[in-house]
Order: structure tokens, then sequence, then C-alpha cells
């Protein structure tokens, strides 16, 4: 069955974490479908699991700790983050992160941009630069957390932290590998159907229903 597909638009970190966590629960439950929620937030760090002191140092930025895999990473403004909140019937994790990075490695060739996994790496990159991050989490087996896609993002904030444990350098965009803006609502899109391809469910992607986290209960 299809995601039902939910464009949050522009929304604090704080709010849809509160919505995500929300929805996994109620998924676990029976009570909604798996859903693919879309956002892309304000500036924010995020604190995965794996975070160690020297990876992240105290910011005049908004910081939360998260129960996602992974270590550091930033979102904001020009970045697509999806947060799939899945039931994974098959109990595979790791098939769950692997469809989410197929579906950006396929996302980003519409573009014209090459991308690829790389070993023992998760994400997505750009030949040796990072293009997308991918960090999930996992109650009563349903997956929520997600991706990070960097699509116009401004690269400086990625210098507050170790990205990933990475030097910021490493840190890459749609917008930087091919010479210009790209239009975030069409790599949104092209998500959508990339990783309803991915998922082979048959049938029509979900359209992209708009609306703001405090529309859901």
């Amino acid at each position: 069955m299809t995601p039902t597909v939910l464009d949050l638009g522009r929304a604090d970190y704080g709010p849809t974490l509160e919505l995500q966590r929300s929805m996994a629960a109620k998924r676990a439950r029976g009570e909604i479908p798996d859903t693919l929620l879309l956002v892309e937030h304000n500036s924010v760090i995020t604190l995965g699991r794996k975070t160690t002191p020297e990876n992240f140092k105290p910011q005049d930025i908004e910081v939360f700790q998260v129960e996602r895999g992974g270590d550091a990473t930033y979102h904001g403004p020009g970045q697509l983050v999806g947060y799939p909140i899945i039931l994974l019937a098959d109990h595979d994790v790791r098939r769950h992160v692997w469809r989410i990075e197929e579906a950006l490695v396929r996302t980003t060739a519409r573009f014209g941009l090459k991308s690829e996994r790389k070993e023992g790496h998760r994400g997505v990159w750009s030949g040796e630069k990072k293009l997308a991050s991918v960090g999930v989490a996992v109650v009563d087996w349903v997956a929520f957390h997600g991706f990070a896609l960097n699509v116009n993002t401004d690269l400086s904030y990625f210098e507050l932290i170790r990205p990933c444990g990475l030097d910021p350098d490493q840190m890459t965009s749609m917008e930087k590998r091919l010479g210009g803006k790209v239009d975030l609502g069409r790599v949104k899109s092209a998500f959508v159907n990339e990783y309803d391809e991915v998922l082979s469910v048959t049938g029509p992607v979900s359209p992209l229903t708009s609306v703001s986290p405090g529309n859901i209960k």
C-alpha cells in the first residue's frame, strides 16, 4: 500500500518531532496507515544516539537530543527532510534504510546528478562529498525519523558540528554540485515518486497534502 504523503511545508523541528512520535505510536496500534512526512525545517541541530562531545559544541542555535541513530546533523532552509513512518512488517531495518537511500539516489539522478552509497557510511554521497544523511529510530517495529537531502542548503551551518562525525567540508548540496539553485518543489515530487517505486507498490502515489503539525492529533 502506498504511504500517505503529508507535506508540512516550513515547520519548526520541535512540533514536528512530537508529531512523528505521536504518529509512530498510532501506526503501531494500527490507527493510521504508513505515512511519509515531508518538511523544510527552520535552522536546528539534532544529536543522534552516537553523538560524542567532540562532534558538537553548544552554539546559539536550537538543539534537540533525539532517539534516531547516527551522530549530530543540521537541518535548515533549502533542505528536504523526510520522515517515513512505516510499519516494518519484515522486521528488516537495514532494508528500510536501503530503500530510503535508493530513492534518494534515483531522485538526484532525475536532475542529472549522480549519487551513490559509500561503504561504511549511511546516507548518499556525490563523489567524496556527502549529499544526504539518513538516521532512523524503530519502536514496536515502526520506523520514524528519516533523511535530510541538501538541496539549496547553507552549508556553513555544518561548521557548527562534525556532521555524522565528518569534517564539515565533506558536506555538499545539489545546488553546489549542479552549479545553481534547484527547485525544491520538484525535488520533493521526484522523491515521492521514486520512493513509491522503490517500495514496489502498484497504483498512484498519494497526492501531496499541505498541513501543519498542529492540525494532526
